[in-house]
């Protein structure tokens, strides 16, 4: 099985992402895009998958690693029983073909090095046939080519079908090697530089993150999450992957192993909030293009998430050659959740306009027709049955939180034309959707025997999702529903501190099996408990939920505390963002104070 999900960093160009262990391997990597299929699957199989490993000879995980300051350049550190030695490893911001470095130093006395490279084109399905050309080894199968260049000498062998390097680092040396994928049809790529491109993606990267305007006491933090999420953009569009991997899944051995490398608009408004508030408009203006693109079209067919370049089709399928991290099976490419009918992405979408404007950003000519159209639809959908926030395969239910987002759409609608009378929109029928929305849900989905909102209309089961209720406005955060509904999910849905997004005992989603502590869910709570006056204990959790960060300052989607692990796809947006807001929800009334 592979390493732990918290042994692996993150190192990407903003058009694709690679995971590194600390034993040296890169076990996942996409070429060119993050939706391309991997050339290195161990993640999710073992090593005859495809993996790339640079390490002391014999050696096992590193000593210690590290980001290089404010940057995506990682550095691993090997202290052995003869020397010490690093291995820096980046992917520079790309001019045309994608390129991955590694980077050998000798810092002290000297090091046996062994280097083993097992390209797997499809998934860690296609083994390419590989030959030598002008001091490069190249690896082609149909569409794909790899051009290794490297200064130590390296041999191919047949038995494993593997390139292999061995060579001594002694203090003071330096040797690199690069990796760059192309079309197999088009001539050779150009040649880069790898110490230049050490150079200007570390000045790259230290300028880009000097324009965060955080200040806060969680700044290494957040510098850190906004920099992750930097990662996960793809930079040619705007759109931000969920994450970079397919199938980690939500608990070992289990089928809950989803693939999130497309852009979800759940994420919409609390993206664009973590983006302006840190001084990242440009980037934020980007998401709410790609936003705007992706969502042009018949409002009825407002999607859940999108490709990267905002493409609709995402079909789901299997890879049956491939076992899965820790036997979790089945391995999925593509989403079937793409079809579903979530009414919350309406009000989410509307959301992110407003707060766009009211930040002061140009709005594009068009952008509000398109959300006239989703209102008028949202009109006479909003009473719908729905899947929900959670993606939840089982029957169509009214789910709360739908509906609260179904609020604030109208909401939105009317305060913008509220704030722009030179607009056109039916703000009395838009009011009177708002107030009907409020009615319902304070009538059928609230509980007051247990004084809580609920999952569902007429259910009993619990969902983390509404304790965003005060911070959409649905609610103030003192009233007593929304105390009582904080109290209930600290009740029932927490273990060892964090959350779970619903109450999987009590509510069919399809799926056999239980999942992790949703992170996500448990900086909702931190903000929750701050909003409605409990500073104290959302100081304590938010520490906590820190805590849970890998060493690199990474969070997956999910946590067992059981086991102190993470779960799930990784690095996962939606931890990082939800961080970047708690740090400044914190972090805000500090100042206040």
């Amino acid at each position: 099985m592979a390493l732990d999900i918290d042994d692996y960093a993150l190192i990407g160009d903003h058009q694709t992402a690679a995971l590194v262990g600390r034993d040296g391997s890169i076990d996942w990597l996409c070429l060119p895009r993050f939706d391309s299929a991997a050339c290195f699957a161990a993640l999710l199989g073992d090593d005859d998958n495809g993996h790339w490993r640079l390490a002391p000879k014999g050696a096992g995980g590193c000593t210690r690693r590290s980001y290089l300051d404010d940057s995506l350049v990682l550095e691993s550190v090997w202290e052995t029983g003869t020397g010490t030695v690093k291995v820096i490893d980046f992917m520079p911001q790309r001019d045309r073909a994608p390129d991955v470095i590694r980077i050998v130093e000798g810092v002290s006395g000297s090091v046996e090095m062994a280097g083993a490279l097992r390209l797997r084109f499809d998934y860690g399905h296609v083994i390419p046939w590989v030959r030598r050309t002008d001091g490069h080894r190249i690896a082609v199968a149909g569409p794909d080519s790899v051009w290794l260049r490297s200064e130590p000498e390296v041999h191919t062998y047949g038995k494993d079908f593997s390139t292999r390097s061995e060579f001594t680092v002694s203090a003071g040396d330096r040797v690199a090697f690069v990796l760059t994928w192309h079309p197999s049809h088009e001539p050779r790529p150009r040649l880069v530089d790898p110490y230049e491109a050490l150079r200007s993606s570390l000045d790259d990267w230290r300028a880009w993150a000097a324009r965060c305007r955080y200040r806060g006491p969680y700044r290494d933090a957040v510098v850190r999450s906004l920099i992750t999420l930097k990662a996960l953009t793809y930079e040619p569009t705007g759109g931000i992957v969920a994450a970079p991997t397919t199938s980690l899944p939500e608990r070992l051995g289990g089928v809950r192993n989803w693939d999130y490398r497309y852009c979800w608009l759940r994420d919409s408004t609390l993206t664009l909030n973590a983006l302006l508030s840190a001084g990242y408009r440009e980037e934020a203006a980007s998401w709410r293009d790609w936003l705007l693109r992706a969502i042009a079209g018949d409002p009825a067919e407002l999607q859940i998430m999108y490709g990267l370049g905002g493409e609709r089709r995402l079909p789901e399928y299997e890879l049956p050659w491939l076992e899965g991290y820790g036997h979790s099976a089945p391995v999925r490419v593509g989403n079937e959740a793409v079809t579903q009918r979530q009414l919350d992405v309406y009000g989410e979408v509307l959301d992110t306009f407003h707060l766009a404007r009211a930040h002061g950003m140009a709005p594009q000519p068009h952008a509000w027709k398109i959300q006239s159209a989703l209102m008028d639809f949202l009109e006479s959908a909003w009473q719908d049955p729905d899947e929900g926030l959670w993606e939840v395969r089982g029957p169509r239910r009214h789910f709360v939180h739908s509906k609260v987002m179904a609020w604030v759409a109208s909401d939105r609608a009317v305060r913008t034309i509220e704030a722009h009378p030179e607009l056109n929109g039916d703000t009395d029928r838009w009011r009177a959707m708002r107030d009907a929305v409020h009615r319902e849900v304070c009538d059928k989905g609230y509980d007051a025997s247990r004084n809580t909102f609920t999952q569902s209309y007429g259910s009993t089961a619990l969902d983390a999702a509404t304790l965003l209720i005060p911070r959409v406005g649905f609610l103030p955060a003192d009233d007593p529903r929304v105390i009582g509904t904080i109290d209930a999910v600290r009740r029932e849905l927490s273990h060892d501190g964090v959350i779970r997004r619903y109450s999987t005992d009590d509510t069919a989603d399809g799926l056999p099996g239980s999942e992790g502590a949703f992170l996500a869910c448990s900086f909702w709570l931190a903000d929750a408990l701050h909003l409605s006056g409990r500073r104290r204990e959302a100081s304590a959790l938010f520490d906590r939920l820190l805590s849970l960060r890998n060493d690199v300052g990474l969070l997956a989607e999910e946590y067992d505390p059981g086991a102190d692990r993470l779960l799930g796809n990784f690095p996962q947006a939606f931890s990082h963002i939800g961080l970047v807001g708690t740090a400044l929800t914190l972090s805000e009334q500090a100042q206040a104070d």
